[in-house]
């Protein structure tokens, strides 16, 4: 019996993504994925408040007041300590432990001298600031809005530039193969044997960060992944019967790259992107808690975090908040990116 070749060629990737959205949308309403519907959620949170930066923002991302630093968030209380009544002068290496009468008896109207008056030394969370405020008294809720920004900014520049250098090498080093393909993937095996962490603190400090220089890096860091994924799919897709027809009717070899092999890897194509989002938001954040990322005052989530890395005792919530963000974004587009995987994948969706 004569073996049966496919000779249709892919389906549009709009076509494909809008039929794999469907499916996410009866799946979680369906039940059949509820889990889902968290990470969905989570990423259209992320999205919308990034996109709407400066309409939801309750304040300014970089102006502070120095009288409300360093206030706990809302559900946070006040902090309070015991300190001893002496009269006169506070001795000099006790002020921490004791007050002056006169200003006892300002909290206290009956404080005598050798008592104890609770004194408040850091007020609490309020409604004005939800997740409290920074040394500089700006507030936390609000940069981490315009971090968002920030973060999908780069995440989407950086996959641009990225992945279009990454996918056209793939493609001619799938195409031609030989010494071309040869030299392509010796050059990703270089690419990919970087310390680009290392390599991004020296460019930063020769030139002096900036947005561009960082979209480059980030850029030269994940190109080698889109090749090898693209390269691995055009060797399986070249092959095809649909591309032998387009080869015999006189097709151009661009026209065969672009318009007849490069849908046919679309799939892989997309799914990496998606996963690679979280590579790019963790690898941003390290360069910003380095000091090589986003310059500031700009809010970055990564600079933040290196911002209260230093008040971790007394003020928590100025890494802790962004590091949260960070891992609820980056696990949410992994989520994704899998169930992308499956959906666009027909014989990974036959397995369910």
């Amino acid at each position: 019996m004569a073996e049966t070749i496919d000779l249709a060629p892919a389906k549009p990737v709009w076509a494909r993504l809008f039929k794999a959205g469907g499916r996410l949308v009866k799946g979680m309403l369906g039940g059949k994925k509820p889990v889902l519907i968290i990470p969905v959620i989570i990423l259209t949170t992320v999205v919308i408040s990034g996109i709407t930066a400066p309409l939801i923002s309750p304040h300014h991302p970089t102006r502070g007041n120095l009288r409300d630093r360093l206030l706990p968030p809302v559900w946070g209380g006040e902090q309070t300590t015991q300190k001893l009544v002496v009269e006169g002068r506070v001795q000099i290496g006790s002020g921490h432990k004791q007050i002056t009468l006169e200003d006892a008896r300002v909290l206290k109207e009956d404080a005598v001298v050798g008592g104890n008056v609770e004194v408040v030394i850091r007020l609490g969370g309020s409604t004005k600031y939800l997740l409290g405020t920074d040394h500089l008294g700006r507030d936390i809720l609000t940069r981490l809005i315009y971090g968002a920004r920030i973060s999908l900014i780069m995440a989407a520049l950086t996959l641009l530039v990225g992945g279009t250098i990454g996918v056209t090498l793939g493609l001619v080093a799938g195409f031609y193969g030989g010494l071309i393909d040869e030299l392509i993937m010796r050059l990703v095996d270089i690419i990919l044997a970087l310390p680009i962490i290392l390599i991004a603190l020296v460019l930063v400090v020769s030139l002096g960060s900036s947005f561009e220089l960082i979209i480059v890096i980030m850029a030269i860091a994940i190109w080698p992944l889109f090749s090898r994924v693209t390269r691995g799919e055009v060797l399986r897709v070249k092959d095809m019967g649909y591309v032998d027809l387009a080869r015999v009717a006189g097709a151009s070899t661009l026209r065969l790259m672009f318009v007849h092999i490069l849908p046919g890897v679309s799939n892989s194509v997309i799914v990496v992107a998606t996963l690679l989002v979280g590579v790019v938001i963790l690898l941003e954040a390290a360069l910003s808690f380095l000091g090589a990322g986003v310059p500031p005052p700009t809010p970055a989530w990564g600079s933040m975090l290196s911002e209260g890395r230093d008040r971790i005792a007394v003020a928590w919530w100025i890494s802790a908040l962004p590091g949260f963000a960070i891992f609820l974004t980056v696990l949410s587009l992994n989520l994704f990116g899998d169930w992308l995987r499956d959906a666009l994948d027909p014989r990974l969706r036959h397995l369910e």
